[in-house]
């Protein structure tokens, strides 16, 4: 039952992880419309970031699905669908000539994406705690049941 808590903590933290970068573009859209940064600087930051929310996210979907997480990976399933289906499209990236045009769909997506991966990362705590309650209980009952002490 160990492997289970190590499973709910590994995935809190890849959460955690796209959380942050859910939330750095957010920033780098907010910058962008405020004028703080140029058009060029702000598409070249969240370029930088979108291939590895797309490999973090599908990994953690691969996770829930090789460890038979069903629930955990039918929530996280749409979203990989959909990052595979724009990578296929070669929509992925956004583009710096027309970064104004799609400034308010851009924020609406990761706004969206913020709070999916905020209803996952409460998701995964309340399995955390439940696994770590479990394997709590059932290391305690281990010796007595077997008529150590």
């Amino acid at each position: 039952m160990a492997w289970e808590v190590l499973l709910w903590l590994f995935s809190f933290f890849v959460v955690i992880a796209l959380l942050a970068i859910a939330v750095y573009q957010l920033i780098c859209l907010t910058d962008l419309e405020s004028d703080y940064i140029n058009p060029y600087d702000s598409s070249a930051r969240i370029n930088a970031v979108v291939m590895p929310e797309i490999v973090i996210q599908g990994a953690l979907s691969i996770l829930f699905l090789l460890t038979w997480h069903w629930f955990m990976f039918l929530i996280t399933a749409p979203l990989t669908y959909y990052h595979i289906r724009l990578y296929m499209k070669r929509k992925h990236l956004i583009d710096v000539t027309e970064i104004f045009s799609l400034l308010n769909g851009e924020k609406k997506l990761r706004l969206i994406k913020l709070v999916f991966y905020l209803i996952l990362f409460f998701t995964v705590i309340y399995r955390l705690v439940a696994a770590a309650v479990v394997s709590f209980i059932d290391e305690d009952d281990g010796p007595l049941e077997s008529g150590m002490f």
